[in-house]
């Protein structure tokens, strides 16, 4: 899991430059009704860091049978990302994001394998959740830098 929280470090040491220098307006701003704005979207990963945070430790202490999903919309929504200021959501994401990278490494080897049962059929192994968290941080982070 080292290299996973190496990764999640660069990530962060990468992208929080770019991310706090985008412009107040363009980051607030909707490309459609529906669609969610960059402000949106960077609440989303803060939301997303505080699900797996809890899917991460109580995986390690066998305790992840089962997990509600949440509903993303709702979560943006209740939350008013777009009312925040973009200074403090880019704060929050960089320092959840580095604590997470201190529990992911943490994780004892012998805990990888913990299932994590997240509203599916079957389990996945911790190690599966992390890295999906880190290929949906990424994916999430292209739509906003490249957008």
């Amino acid at each position: 899991m080292k290299d996973i929280a190496q990764q999640l470090r660069s990530i962060i040491s990468t992208v929080e430059p770019q991310l706090s220098r985008m412009n107040h307006d363009e980051v607030g701003s909707k490309p459609a009704p529906q669609e969610w704005s960059k402000k949106e979207i960077l609440g989303h990963l803060i939301d997303s860091a505080a699900n797996n945070h809890q899917r991460f430790v109580r995986a390690v202490n066998k305790v992840a049978a089962q997990f509600p999903t949440y509903d993303q919309d709702e979560w943006v929504r209740l939350q008013r990302y777009n009312e925040a200021p973009w200074s403090s959501l880019v704060t929050l994401w960089s320092a959840y994001n580095n604590h997470l990278s201190h529990v992911i490494e943490c994780i004892p080897g012998d805990a990888e394998s913990s299932p994590c049962n997240i509203e599916k059929e079957n389990p996945v192994p911790l190690d599966f959740v992390i890295r999906d968290y880190l290929r949906h941080l990424r994916h999430h982070l292209t739509d906003i830098l490249e957008k």
